[in-house]
């Protein structure tokens, strides 16, 4: 009984906003609310179809239909061997020009080759997507 009147003493005195009694006890917003209701579809994004990737999409497929499927689309590719239908982030493309040609490297670009996958390492291991 004595926290109903210290309750609706404090109504009358002032000290409780009435919208203390709702939903709503912060001072500030935490973004929309429940009790509001947005009825708008979103605007639908402007796509540009003919970028290169897209554009590109499929372009080796006739190779084994053209081919009597005896080479493989990668094999089309130039490039330094190391690379030729492989994908990866730079830390993992230098690891791997480490290994396929680390030994017949000149030893400055050798050096700074290591100093890269140093400096990679670290950043990814710090700001990396799956940290």
């Amino acid at each position: 009984m004595a926290l109903v009147k210290q309750t609706f003493g404090r109504l009358l005195l002032g000290i409780w906003r009435p919208s203390a009694f709702t939903q709503h006890l912060r001072d500030f917003s935490l973004g929309a609310t429940s009790l509001v209701k947005s009825h708008y579809s979103p605007v639908p994004q402007k796509v540009d179809r003919w970028t290169e990737k897209r554009a590109l999409f499929g372009i080796y497929d006739n190779v084994g239909i053209l081919g009597d499927f005896k080479m493989h689309p990668k094999e089309l590719i130039s490039g330094p061997a190391w690379l030729r239908g492989w994908r990866g982030n730079e830390l993992q493309r230098c690891i791997r020009r480490m290994r396929w040609v680390g030994s017949r490297m000149f030893e400055e670009d050798k050096h700074n080759l290591k100093k890269r996958i140093r400096f990679l390492y670290k950043r990814f291991n710090r700001y990396g997507k799956h940290r």
